[in-house]
């Protein structure tokens, strides 16, 4: 067709045809129309325009039709320009071709010698900061490892040296709990195994994790329903033991040890972060709906911890973790009650016990002024029932070494030790709930009481006897903050409440 144009490029090269029309792109202002120019410079021109257009178009309004082969591609070589001519296809005499072609970026040598020094001063601070971060670790780490603390120690006459001095109540032996802050599952665990073998003779090592398990998505429920006005953390108070088991029954250890990996040593460290950055995230874009939530939060419990079975087998039979409970356990969680003394609430009430780990507000707990609470807690021991007891571990006289806990005199004299040098310690949190531990026997020494306790953590692992400590009863009437038993145990003590 005379006066059409191809545009040439690798290959074959296309004519762009309207149907219908003599000429091709001849106007800017329409795609198709008559070609009026009749000298090389107005031909030339419009097509400058015609160019200028469908570079800048997207899309064409005419069908492309291939045309014959015609020269003006230069091709090129992989390492040099690359140029492609358009020109006309049927240009008169003396027309002129456009040159396209790629080259490298001209910069101004100016503007890049201030940008390469930017970036070799950014390098510089960048090095330098690194530099000093990691001095900063190494200090913090010898630091860490150099701290110190204040203990002190009893004489050897003053002290139990053995286990085999208590009366001891029926129990497993001591576990650890390595990296958790789930004092308050292993110790409420092996505390529900003496349980056991008080009720059915049967010594059964319990899963601590299944009870872990469920009480996370329980925090984190309440953290989603209450849009983050919930404590998330570790720790827990002994009774959520029994809100889980009354839910979602028990687990044997050999049907759910409760870790995923090669190594036994539960570590809750990466798991933890883990389920904090979810829910951090969720509040930050304010997304609180509770379904998909803990549906995430359990993704994550299941890839570290293991989805607790449904059902399981147990010596040949098949349970539930609710008939395992009832069947085998012989465990009611309504038969245990919790204890406390504090003159913030009236005594002879149940009362909410006012610290972090009692997240949920449970308000189930029997006020006792301090000499009933400690009568109740030494009798319960001495009659043969285990006892679980929050208390305060962070103090001067606790002695790893020789596995004891006094209360020195440069602290508070014995005799000194009422319910309001208690109260002052509570009130001004100088005593805090900070650990969980199971008492298992009862001994007389040196004219004080004494009591054996099993201790998952890690101080408990440094002394003569692993995994246990003795306390003094100085300590227990000023730094044990609850105790939970066995309502058999107590049945005088919550007269008192009956007839309150």
């Amino acid at each position: 067709m005379a006066g059409g144009h191809s545009v040439i490029t690798s290959g074959r090269p296309r004519r762009w045809r309207c149907p219908g029309e003599e000429t091709l792109l001849s106007g800017p202002g329409s795609w198709c129309s008559r070609n009026t120019a009749t000298t090389p410079k107005e031909v030339s021109m419009k097509l400058g325009l015609q160019l200028a257009f469908l570079l800048a178009t997207a899309t064409f309004a005419c069908n492309p039709s291939p045309v014959s082969r015609q020269t003006g591609d230069t091709g090129g070589t992989p390492s040099g320009p690359r140029v492609v001519k358009i020109a006309p296809a049927d240009l008169p005499a003396g027309g002129q071709a456009i040159d396209t072609r790629y080259r490298p970026r001209v910069r101004d040598q100016a503007l890049e010698d201030i940008r390469q020094r930017d970036r070799k001063w950014q390098d510089e601070q960048d090095a330098e900061t690194a530099a000093i971060r990691k001095r900063q670790a190494e200090r913090k780490e010898r630091e860490r490892r150099e701290e110190r603390e204040l203990v002190s120690s009893l004489p050897e006459s003053e002290r139990p040296t053995s286990v085999e001095q208590f009366q001891q109540i029926p129990h497993l032996p001591p576990v650890r709990q390595y990296y958790t802050g789930t004092c308050w599952s292993f110790s409420t665990t092996s505390f529900m195994e003496s349980e056991v073998i008080r009720k059915t003779s049967r010594k059964i090592k319990l899963a601590e994790m299944s009870t872990v398990y469920y009480e996370y998505l329980a925090k984190a429920a309440r953290y989603l329903d209450e849009r983050g006005d919930s404590l998330f953390a570790e720790g827990s108070e002994s009774n959520a033991l029994t809100r889980i088991w009354r839910e979602h029954g028990a687990w044997p250890l050999s049907a759910y040890p409760g870790f995923t990996g090669p190594d036994p040593r539960h570590d809750h460290l990466r798991m933890f972060r883990e389920m904090k950055a979810l829910l951090e995230a969720l509040a930050g874009k304010n997304l609180w709906d509770r379904e998909s939530g803990l549906h995430m939060l359990q993704v994550i419990l299941d890839r570290h911890l293991g989805p607790p079975p449904q059902q399981f087998e147990y010596q040949g039979q098949s349970y539930t973790p609710r008939q395992f409970m009832q069947q085998v356990l012989h465990i009611d969680p309504d038969e245990y009650v919790g204890f406390v003394s504090t003159l913030s609430e009236p005594f002879y009430r149940t009362v909410e016990f006012k610290v972090p780990d009692n997240w949920w507000h449970d308000s189930s707990y029997h006020n006792l002024p301090l000499d009933e609470f400690y009568q109740g807690l030494k009798e319960a021991v001495t009659k043969g029932y285990g006892v679980i007891v929050g208390v305060d571990v962070s103090e001067p006289g606790k002695d790893p070494e020789h596995d004891t806990l006094f209360v020195p005199p440069y602290d508070i004299p014995g005799d000194h030790i009422d319910q309001l040098a208690r109260e002052y310690r509570l009130a001004h949190h100088v005593t805090t709930d900070d650990h969980g531990v199971h008492v298992v026997g009862y001994t007389r020494h040196a004219g004080h009481d004494w009591f054996l306790f099993k201790d998952s953590g890690s101080s408990a692992q440094r002394g003569s006897h692993r995994g246990y400590y003795f306390m003094r009863d100085d300590y227990v009437r000023l730094k044990v903050l609850s105790f939970m038993v066995h309502r058999d145990a107590v049945v005088d003590l919550l007269a008192r409440f009956k007839r309150g």
